[in-house]
């Protein structure tokens, strides 16, 4: 880790500054659009845009990278990040907004696909899995400290929007500054979306369910605060809960998926996760029950992503598991892009508290067929499972196969140990 610290550190806060950015991105709308008297269905609109524009990001930022080079490319979407958190608060218009998350939606893809790239080639192999932990151990930290921000100036004024802007802007500083040379570009052959779903049909089912959950929990939440009457506090609090959540339960729970049929863990941690939530409803109106049911979501949502990637590469080869990664996160963009959405007219139409039923039905859908995968095929044995890999639902197809190859070098290391 102090090689990695030695050697990253300057591409390490620059994503500590990005992420307090984005981190604060979607809480700070939640708060303005109810200040502005956008209702939950127009607010979802809005929200729904930045999972479309990070899904075209995706599959659009390599061939930008191939032409133009890491460089112009992280600075031209730097710019558009810093000039669109303006034109929030300039222009607080729903189809100015929805434009606008869309915008920020494809620039920060790509600008995650520089950054994992620059981090990947300062990495080397015997330290890839140390800097992908240091990686998302900033993100976390970042997302969560954002939180905090949040309390620090009116929602109702400029000065947050400013402060976004300029974190974005600061957090380019040390990553173009840095003496780390620009690396070369590789792009990945991707595996069919036929192909992987024969491969492994509850890690695409799973993953195509888990992106409207993350949808509905870094696109509403914020939404579903304002509407049950948080203040800033509480509201920062809450969301911040859902990500201190999932960095706490990240490790555990891979600790766990190596010790046992992956397939049952999923089942399990969904069912618990829906069974919790919805039961949880029923105590909406106590502050501390709803800090309750942000851990125990984002506890259980985060580490999924992961569990569901390496359950996947459990019936890969290790030379198709990179392949697959961007087949994996594109079916995850698809199931975002409609939740917010739908959870904005769920909201209108029946209460808050659909936020939290929604959230429940998604989670109890996987539980249930990953029940029903158990008994179409026997589990892999446990020794000859693929290493849990820790990765964040809002990282790259970079970080995916970074993810990826720390999984075979993991693997690599345990068939070449000592009996």
């Amino acid at each position: 880790m102090v090689y990695i610290l030695k050697n990253a550190w300057a591409l390490l806060l620059g994503m500590m500054l990005l992420m307090l950015g984005n981190g604060l991105q979607g809480t700070l709308l939640g708060l303005r659009g109810a200040a502005e008297g956008f209702s939950p269905t127009t607010m979802s609109y809005v929200m729904s845009g930045y999972f479309l524009g990070f899904l075209g990001g995706s599959y659009m930022a390599p061939e930008l990278i191939r032409r133009v080079g890491h460089v112009r490319v992280f600075a031209a979407l730097g710019s558009l990040i810093s000039a669109a958190f303006i034109l929030y608060a300039a222009l607080p218009n729903p189809i100015v907004w929805t434009l606008m998350r869309v915008i920020v939606g494809f620039c920060f893809a790509g600008v995650y696909v520089v950054a994992e790239s620059w981090l990947n080639d300062a990495a080397t192999n015997e330290t890839r899995g140390q800097a992908l932990s240091a990686y998302v151990i900033v993100q976390m930290v970042g997302i969560v400290a954002a939180q905090v921000l949040l309390n620090f100036a009116d929602v109702n004024g400029y000065t947050l929007f400013v402060l976004m802007s300029v974190l974005v802007s600061l957090s380019f500083l040390p990553i173009l500054l840095s003496s780390t040379a620009a690396p070369i570009f590789r792009a990945t052959k991707r595996m069919t979306l036929k192909e992987l779903f024969i491969i492994s049909p509850l890690g695409c089912v799973g993953i195509f369910l888990l992106g409207g959950i993350f949808a509905a929990l870094f696109g509403m939440a914020a939404v579903y605060g304002t509407e049950v009457g948080m203040s800033v506090r509480e509201l920062s609090i809450f969301i911040g809960l859902i990500y201190f959540g999932g960095m706490i339960w990240q490790y555990p729970i891979g600790w766990i998926s190596d010790k046992m049929d992956r397939r049952q863990l999923i089942m399990i941690l969904t069912a618990f996760g829906g069974v919790t939530v919805l039961f949880g409803t029923l105590f909406a109106d106590s502050q501390i029950v709803l800090y309750a049911l942000a851990f125990v979501v984002g506890g259980v949502a985060n580490p999924l992503y992961s569990l569901l990637i390496a359950y996947t590469n459990d019936y890969l080869e290790p030379d198709d598991m990179a392949s697959a990664s961007g087949g994996l996160i594109f079916i995850n963009g698809v199931g975002a892009i409609g939740m917010p959405i739908v959870v904005g007219w769920s909201m209108t139409q029946f209460g808050p508290n659909s936020f939290f039923v929604i959230l429940a039905i998604l989670m109890s859908m996987i539980a249930v067929y990953a029940a029903y995968r158990t008994t179409k095929r026997a589990p892999t044995p446990v020794d000859e499972t693929s290493a849990y890999a820790t990765v964040l639902p809002q990282a790259s197809p970079i970080a995916a196969e970074v993810a990826q190859e720390v999984a075979i070098e993991m693997a690599s290391e345990d068939e070449d140990a000592p009996e």
